[in-house]
Order: C-alpha cells, then sequence, then structure tokens
C-alpha cells in the first residue's frame, strides 16, 4: 500500500503561482512514475502532469504546458507540481498519483485525497 497526501492549495488571484506538493509513504521502493490530475466541479478527471521515477522524462497536458512544472525528490519521497499564471479555468481539486507513466487515470495504482486550488479572476 502507498498512501499519498497532498499540500499547498488555496485561493489565489488569476497571474498568481502556487506549489502544490504531495508526499507518498508505505510501499514506496518501487519505480513507479508520479502523476497529478484534475477535476473540476461537473467535469471529468482530467491529466495534468506526470514525471518518471528518475525524473527525466516529464509530460503535460496542452492546457498546462509552459505553465506548470512537475518535479520529485525521491529522497523525500515528494513529487512537486509548480503552477504559474494560473487561470480561473484551473480551478479544481488536484490529485496525486502513483503508477504507470501516462496520462491516463486508470493506469494509476494509489491516489492522494485531493486538495483544492482556486484561481479568482
Amino acid at each position: 500500500q502507498v498512501q499519498l497526501v497532498e499540500s499547498g492549495g488555496g485561493l489565489v488571484q488569476a497571474g498568481d503561482s502556487l506549489r502544490l506538493s504531495c508526499v507518498a509513504s508505505g510501499r514506496t521502493d518501487g519505480s513507479n512514475a508520479m502523476g497529478w490530475f484534475r477535476q473540476a466541479p461537473g467535469k471529468e478527471r482530467q491529466f495534468v502532469a506526470v514525471i518518471s521515477w528518475s525524473g527525466s522524462g516529464t509530460s503535460y497536458a496542452d492546457s498546462v504546458k509552459g505553465r506548470f512544472t512537475i518535479s520529485r525528490d525521491n529522497a523525500k519521497n515528494t513529487v512537486y507540481l509548480q503552477m504559474n499564471s494560473l487561470k480561473s479555468e484551473d480551478t479544481a481539486i488536484y490529485y496525486c498519483a502513483t503508477g504507470r507513466f501516462s496520462s491516463r487515470w486508470a493506469n494509476y495504482d494509489y491516489w492522494g485525497q485531493g486538495i483544492q486550488v482556486t484561481v479568482s479572476s
């Protein structure tokens, strides 16, 4: 079992920045990728970004490319999502997950509880 806990969300103005963190605990000895997804009210869960175990591979949704950066620190079992130039459409609950290097949520085995990010315009 792996437990994931997100932090760093909140209410910000459009154009501001936020950094989300996700700490993993439990059986973290695998070489899994880590991903971020988000879900806005009334919408399906959406892929945001993923990073490989080594950190050398990353992939982003087109909607966040150039604004968001995913990174990880394996010594701290932590993955980060730096979000810059936030827009109102970034408002959602953000989830971190661990699994295969993929943009499909079905390829992830463990999920955090989610954290709210609200961007006011």
